[in-house]
C-alpha cells in the first residue's frame, strides 16, 4: 500500500482538482495574515496540494516545527513566514515527485521573504520509520501534519515517534479525515479509496484512544466538518460510513489527567498573541475572550500554563481543592453532523 500511495500522490495526482472529495477545497474564510503568506507561495508548490485543513497554531515566532508529510511544501513555506528567520521548519516526505517540487523552490521563498539563508529544509523518509532521519529527541517546539497520518498503516508508530521529537509543552497540531465508525477490512486494500484519505482514516474513538496510548493524554479537537464524496461508485462502496475533516491539537505534557477534572481554576487571556487581540481558541469548546475570566478544567490550566502560552494568561486558583468532573466533558461523536449540502452546513472548509 505503501508503493501505491507514493503512486498516487506522485504519479495519479497532478493537482487538487484530481481528488475525488472535498477535502482540499479552497476555503475563503482564511485569517488575513494566512492569506497574505499563501499569496507568497510559488504556484508550482500551490497547485501541487492535497490537505484538508489549516495547519497553522497561535504564537509561532522563532519556533522550530516539523511538517509530516510536506508534501510540495505548501505549508512548510507558510510556516517559514510565521516562524521569522530565528525560526526553522523541516519536511518530510516519502514521495521523490513532491520533494522534487519542494526543493525546486527553496531559494525563491528565501528571496521573497528577505532571508538571508533559508529557514527551511525538506527530508525523504517515512512517517512510520523517522528515527531514521536523525532527527533529535525533545527537539520540536510544533509537529504539524495535513491529511498525511491516515495513509500510514503504522499510526501508533508516527505518534510515538512524534511524541519523542516533541520538546517537553510542546503540541502536534494536525488536520486528518476520521469517519464515525470504523472502516470494513474489505476496504483498506482498495488503493483509490486509501489514496483519497477514506479508508485509511480511523474511527474517531479509535483514534482518541491511540492519542493516548501514544503519551498525548487529552486529545483537543479545534474544528471539524464534514466530507462531501463527491464520486457516486466510491459512495456506493463506503455505504453509510461518514467522514470528517477534523484539526486536533495534542500536547506533550504527562501530567494531564484521563478527565477534564474540576479544580476550581480560571484564566484570563491578554489579548496579546499575534493575529489573536479578541481571543484565543485554544480548541473547539474553549473560545477564551481578552480579559475575561475563563474557568478552565485542571488539564487546560495545564496547557496554558505549562506551554508557550503561558506568558499570555493570567492564572486564578490553587491545585488545593478537587471539585469532581468538569461540567461539560462527553464522551458522544463529536463532530458536527450535518450533511454537506445542507442548509445548516454552510459550505465552508477547515
Amino acid at each position: 500500500m505503501r508503493q501505491e500511495v507514493q503512486d498516487y500522490y506522485g504519479k495519479t495526482l497532478q493537482s487538487s482538482d484530481d481528488l475525488k472529495t472535498d477535502a482540499c477545497c479552497t476555503d475563503t474564510d482564511l485569517p488575513r495574515y494566512i492569506k497574505t503568506a499563501l499569496s507568497n507561495v510559488h504556484d508550482e508548490v500551490l497547485a501541487r496540494y492535497y490537505g484538508c485543513g489549516l495547519v497553522a497554531p497561535e504564537k509561532l515566532k522563532g519556533a522550530r516545527i516539523l511538517d509530516l508529510g510536506s508534501g510540495s511544501g505548501r505549508d512548510c513555506y507558510v510556516l517559514s513566514q510565521l516562524v521569522g528567520e530565528d525560526g526553522y521548519v523541516v519536511g518530510v516526505d516519502m514521495t521523490d515527485e513532491q520533494l522534487d517540487i519542494a526543493n525546486k523552490h527553496i531559494d525563491f521563498h528565501a528571496d521573497k521573504y528577505g532571508y538571508k539563508t533559508s529557514n527551511v529544509e525538506f527530508r525523504k523518509g517515512y512517517l512510520e520509520s523517522l528515527e531514521d532521519l536523525n532527527l533529535e529527541e525533545n527537539s520540536f517546539d510544533i509537529i504539524v501534519s495535513n491529511c498525511v497520518i491516515n495513509l500510514c498503516q503504522d499510526k501508533e508508530a508516527v505518534l510515538k515517534q512524534a511524541y519523542n521529537l516533541l520538546k517537553p509543552g510542546g503540541e502536534i497540531y494536525f488536520s486528518d479525515v476520521y469517519s464515525d465508525k470504523r472502516v470494513p477490512e474489505a476496504l483498506l486494500s482498495d488503493p483509490v479509496l486509501y489514496g483519497e484519505c477514506l479508508s485509511g482514516a480511523l474511527y474517531w474513538n479509535d483514534f482518541q484512544n491511540l492519542a493516548k496510548k501514544c503519551g498525548f493524554l487529552d486529545p483537543r479537537l479545534v474544528e471539524d466538518r464534514p466530507l462531501a464524496i463527491n464520486n457516486n461508485a466510491i459512495k456506493a462502496k463506503l455505504g453509510n460510513i461518514k467522514f470528517f475533516s477534523a484539526t486536533y491539537r495534542l500536547f506533550k505534557l504527562p501530567e494531564l489527567e484521563p478527565a477534564c477534572e474540576d479544580y476550581g481554576q480560571a484564566v484570563i487571556y491578554k489579548g496579546d498573541i499575534p493575529h489573536h487581540p479578541e481571543a484565543f481558541e485554544l480548541d473547539k469548546h474553549h473560545f477564551i475572550e481578552t480579559g475575561k475570566v475563563f474557568p478552565v478544567c485542571g488539564n487546560t490550566w495545564r496547557m496554558l500554563n505549562d506551554t508557550r502560552f503561558k506568558e499570555h494568561f493570567e492564572f486564578i486558583g490553587t491545585w488545593d481543592k478537587h471539585y469532581g468532573i468538569f461540567d461539560g466533558c462527553g464522551t458522544s461523536l463529536p463532530y458536527d453532523d450535518t450533511e454537506v449540502g445542507s442548509a445548516d452546513s454552510g459550505g465552508g472548509c477547515c
